[in-house]
């Protein structure tokens, strides 16, 4: 235990988005921002070769501390951790960061800070335009790497200090890269909040991966809050309080050993199967985003993966990666889950997401353009290879294909054709592949929700996607300020339309999941069981969460909540009775 006192100073609070659940105390270590100390200044005309060395060697510099910080890894820390480092050495090397800056200090004879800073201002805008919240908060790691570039070049210290304290250490950010994370680890901090982020960026990643409680989007925190400062963050609700009074403290310290006591009970729950009181199973699979988290799924007690998001072998690449990158990555998922089902979505870039930022084209409504199965069908050369690639990794586990963002039969349709023509291609050069793997739908938009029947008629199975089913079924875009408070998975339409996919279902005898936010949502869990859903998927750190609430569930009184739940047209109504039914 920590020997924290309060502070007689003045307490407030701040609040953002709970990324990884917990409560930590301890003392606020304030991580230093370069992006705000460059400065623009015009250089003499010979001294613009050098300025272009010196940035050279600043990329060369970064290049070999990442190299370094992936080589020290140990063997038992999270999969993840490898993976964001090779992905910011991937950026590193790309001309638009390596490259560009040249042009622009010989073109502008400026800094080479101040060059480094407007090139990755550009790329971060085109990045804001993007639709899909996981590829949006990609920026983050562009805004990482450039500030490791901008350290250098400024002479910090490339690892800051961390000053020793008997006490917990909270680090406080504008935003906190997981290389950076990776070396504060060795000082067993205990928390780390930052100014920026989302749900599904890096550090948020990075936090439940490693377990410790974090706060992302706080807007002005790193401001706000003193270095030394005693500091209570609650990742599960998203609020940190800064000088908590005697009072507040002595909660919150009680509340921490709560937590951490249902933790450990949690960790027991591991290899029980979820099962409801009275006998029916539920399947718990895991969402991925790279091979390396086949780690985390297997160490929750996941029954397979439900849906592994490819969009993160094309990100931030110059070129498509090719056939055999895509079956690599594919057949070591699926020989590393052991005959455990792995669902794979098929790419889900657009319009709006062009693989090369440089490409993005304009559209007014990005999340109504030219994206994932409708991209992927204007450009059938790009979905024959990662359809050959998905195809022959079947040979080596139990793959399953998803479509993203059906929306017409024609579209479904034309996808099989294009299936049937890449393993006709695997045939005549005899490559031996899955002849019978299954293929499924995201049900994603209304209109897909609406004619779930006709589409199960045709697919082998069907996976909701919550995220985007609300967005698109209120009419908001969760990402604005302005009316992100609205987007709400309660909300009585998206609930029916999540019936009328399960309904359909289990009409035809196809099995329905969720694999959106909704399903790693425990609170939800009772109802999303009550409504007929027997497949849930998540990340890998909700798994056991929802598997208790499945094991203290019964089948008849889970029913009878739904029912009276979707009976319901009033948002006002079904808020409280889905919360007082999760706790029952």
């Amino acid at each position: 235990m920590f020997n924290i006192a309060p502070s007689p100073q003045s307490s407030f609070s701040v609040h953002g988005i709970g990324v990884s659940s917990g409560i930590a105390i301890g003392q606020a270590h304030l991580v230093s921002n370069a992006l705000l100390e460059v400065v623009h200044y015009v250089l003499p005309e010979n001294q613009v070769e050098d300025e272009i060395k010196r940035f050279s060697d600043s990329i060369l510099t970064v290049k070999k501390d990442l190299e370094v910080i992936r080589n020290s890894l140990s063997k038992n820390a999270p999969a993840e951790l490898a993976a964001f480092i090779s992905t910011h050495l991937s950026m590193l090397a790309d001309k638009s960061l390596s490259e560009v800056p040249k042009e622009i200090i010989h073109k502008e004879r400026c800094n080479a800070e101040w060059a480094i800073k407007q090139q990755m201002d550009d790329i971060v805008n085109q990045f804001e335009a993007i639709e899909d919240e996981y590829l949006r908060e990609r920026k983050h790691d562009i805004v990482q790497v450039v500030e490791r570039v901008i350290k250098v070049l400024l002479g910090h210290p490339r690892q800051a200090p961390v000053k020793q304290r008997e006490n917990a250490i909270i680090l406080v950010a504008h935003d906190i890269s997981p290389a950076d994370a990776i070396q504060f680890k060795q000082h067993h901090f205990a928390a780390f909040i930052t100014d920026v982020g989302g749900v599904t960026s890096h550090t948020a990643i990075l936090a439940r991966s490693l377990n410790i409680p974090s706060i992302v989007a706080l807007q002005r925190a790193r401001d706000l809050i003193n270095d030394g400062e005693l500091i209570i963050v609650d990742g599960s609700i998203g609020v940190v309080i800064v000088n908590p009074s005697k009072e507040i403290w002595a909660e919150y310290k009680l509340r921490q050993e709560q937590f951490e006591l249902e933790q450990q009970k949690l960790k027991r729950l591991k290899s029980t199967k979820a099962i409801t009181m009275d006998g029916t199973v539920i399947e718990l699979q895991a969402n991925i985003e790279v091979p390396e988290d086949v780690t985390a799924v297997r160490a929750s007690g996941a029954t397979g993966i439900g849906l592994y998001r490819t969009e993160f072998l094309f990100m931030n690449k110059r070129e498509m990666p090719d056939e055999e990158e895509q079956f690599q990555a594919y057949k070591q998922v699926a020989e590393a889950m052991h005959g455990l089902p792995v669902t794979i979505r098929t790419l889900d870039l657009g319009a709006d997401k062009q693989m090369n930022p440089d490409t993005v084209s304009d559209c007014a409504n990005p999340a109504l353009g030219l994206r994932a199965v409708r991209l992927c069908l204007s450009e059938p050369h790009i979905f024959h290879t990662q359809l050959r690639a998905l195809l022959r990794a079947s040979h080596y586990g139990n793959i399953k294909i998803l479509i993203p963002m059906l929306t017409t039969l024609a579209e479904l349709r034309q996808t099989k054709l294009l299936l049937e023509r890449a393993k006709l291609s695997l045939r005549k050069q005899n490559v031996p592949f899955n002849e019978n793997i299954a293929l499924g739908g995201m049900i994603e938009v209304p209109a897909a929700a609406i004619n779930a029947e006709a589409f199960a008629k045709e697919l082998d199975f069907l996976s909701i996607g919550t995220n985007d089913l609300i967005q698109y079924t209120l009419a908001i875009d969760r990402t604005h300020d302005a009316v992100a408070h609205l987007y709400n998975p309660l909300h009585p339409s998206v609930l029916k339309l999540i019936s009328i996919t399960i309904k359909a279902g289990t009409k035809l005898g196809k099995s329905v999941a969720v694999c959106g936010e909704m399903a790693g949502d425990a609170k939800l869990t009772k109802l999303l069981i009550g409504m007929g859903l027997r497949q849930l998927s998540m990340h890998p750190s909700n798994v056991l969460g929802v598997k208790q609430q499945i094991l203290r569930s019964q089948m008849v009184k889970l029913n009878s909540h739904a029912r009276k739940v979707l009976s319901y047209s009033d948002l006002e109504k079904i808020e409280p009775l889905v919360a007082k039914f999760s706790l029952q």
